[in-house]
């Protein structure tokens, strides 16, 4: 199940972040959004935890809790809409 985190410190790790959610069960993968221009942080990332039921626990302890500062925000990531705005090719 892919998780949403919101709400991070710009200076926080997607190792940090990966420890975090890796005490309530297997992490597949963890990947911080990054400014292309800057190379920073935008503050909200992504991680997917393979078991429905690590995920779901991740979010009860972990949604609101401070990190470095900040109350992070946790919750499952909706799939990306496709954009029909856009004319087909």
């Amino acid at each position: 199940m892919k998780l949403l985190v919101r709400n991070l410190n710009r200076e926080t790790t997607e190792d940090e972040i990966r420890a975090i959610f890796e005490a309530h069960g297997t992490v597949r993968s963890c990947v911080l959004v990054m400014d292309t221009e800057s190379g920073q942080s935008k503050g909200f990332g992504f991680v997917d935890m393979p078991k429905p039921y690590h995920a779901k626990a991740a979010i009860k302890m972990l949604n609101g809790i401070e990190v470095a500062g900040h109350k992070i925000r946790v919750k499952k990531a909706q799939a990306k809409k496709k954009d029909d705005s856009k004319p087909s090719q």
